[in-house]
């Protein structure tokens, strides 16, 4: 499960994408009003995504946070990286997070966590290939697809 941590980083981040093309500055206290975000939380998050290099800083009277990188070289997974998060559904499959299974005996004799390490493997693909203007792009087409439907 992804934390909030890591939800919370995706939607300050895609705040800051919509933006991006203008190189415009957002100040913690916009991005947490327009995403809903905790204003003392949103400043640890975007700490760690400054200090993944995904965004940076500028002091003043037109300063804020921005995005270093194109929303296309952001990816889904160095987000979750970055805030601390596991991609694993199960500890015990976790390349950043591993504890051991207490329920386990063997864990290479165990079917739930051979299926499990399928699903972080795929889940690690998905993930590394989403970009922050991918996600965008499916929200703009589920929000028209959305809109159809009503009609």
């Amino acid at each position: 499960m992804i934390p909030k941590r890591s939800k919370y980083a995706i939607q300050a981040l895609k705040c800051l994408a919509k933006v991006y093309r203008e190189k415009k500055h957002l100040s913690i206290a916009t991005i947490a009003e327009e995403e809903n975000i905790p204003r003392k939380f949103l400043e640890t998050i975007l700490l760690q995504l400054r200090n993944g290099g995904m965004v940076g800083s500028k002091m003043g009277a037109t300063g804020g946070y921005f995005l270093v990188k194109h929303p296309d070289e952001i990816v889904l997974s160095s987000i979750i990286r970055a805030t601390g998060g596991p991609i694993a559904l199960l500890p015990c499959v976790s390349l950043n997070f591993y504890e051991e299974c207490t329920e386990c005996p063997h864990e290479e004799l165990c079917g739930l966590h051979d299926v499990m390490l399928e699903v972080r493997e795929a889940s690690i693909h998905i993930l590394s290939k989403t970009s922050l203007a991918d996600l965008i792009l499916r929200e703009k087409k589920l929000l028209r697809k959305s809109e159809n439907k009503r009609k």
